[in-house]
């Protein structure tokens, strides 16, 4: 009988071993993703942001750069006026989308503008025009690397929360899909046919 007693309770303290074990064992799971999550919520949230700083960088550089040529291209006022208004609808822009797209109205009006520069030999030779051309073509490839690289974590991060075990943490912790840096084929022939229309008028 006492046997019998022994046995049942370390039948008990097993069972409840390995219930605490399994209910640890999960908690310290469920902690690894949670933090796991975090980070990568995280570094999209920097990744954004170093877009967003070079963003601004160059709204900042276009007004000297229309003051710098509008001297020289007088006949060009279509060609400055959709730099204006790019610049302008960039800095409305509230979400990464409506961002995405006003990136490509600007780099497409920016190239519109020096495109036309080609014909005007003394703007060419402007000190001034040069360094500010220069500076945002700088820009622009750092913008095109930090908007692969945020591309590249926000799939990572939207992949991890619709997997499984994720799916149930990002779910508690009320993680949704985050929209990438960049924008659709329509989009951009939507850009490009308004903006040669633009240049197209102002012959």
């Amino acid at each position: 009988m006492e046997c019998h007693r022994r046995g049942a309770t370390d039948s008990s303290a097993i069972t409840s071993l390995a219930l605490f074990l399994f209910v640890a064992g999960v908690l310290t799971y469920t902690v690894i993703l949670y933090n796991g999550l975090v980070r990568l919520r995280n570094e999209n949230d920097r990744a954004w942001a170093n877009i967003d700083v070079l963003l601004k960088q160059r709204h900042d550089e276009i007004p000297n750069l229309v003051e710098t040529v509008k001297g020289y291209m007088q006949h060009e006022q279509q060609t400055l006026l959709a730099v204006t208004q790019a610049r302008t609808a960039s800095m409305s822009a509230d979400s990464i989308g409506q961002k995405a797209i006003a990136d490509l109205q600007v780099a497409s009006a920016l190239r519109g503008l020096f495109a036309v520069a080609e014909n005007y030999p003394q703007l060419k030779a402007n000190e001034n025009f040069l360094k500010l051309q220069n500076r945002i073509s700088e820009l622009e490839e750092r913008i095109a690397d930090r908007r692969e690289f945020f591309n590249d974590d926000v799939n990572t991060y939207n992949t991890r929360i619709a997997q499984i075990p994720d799916v149930f943490v990002a779910s508690f912790m009320n993680l949704k899909p985050r929209p990438m840096f960049k924008v659709s084929d329509e989009d951009r022939r939507q850009v490009e046919v308004k903006f040669a229309s633009s240049q197209g008028s102002g012959a």
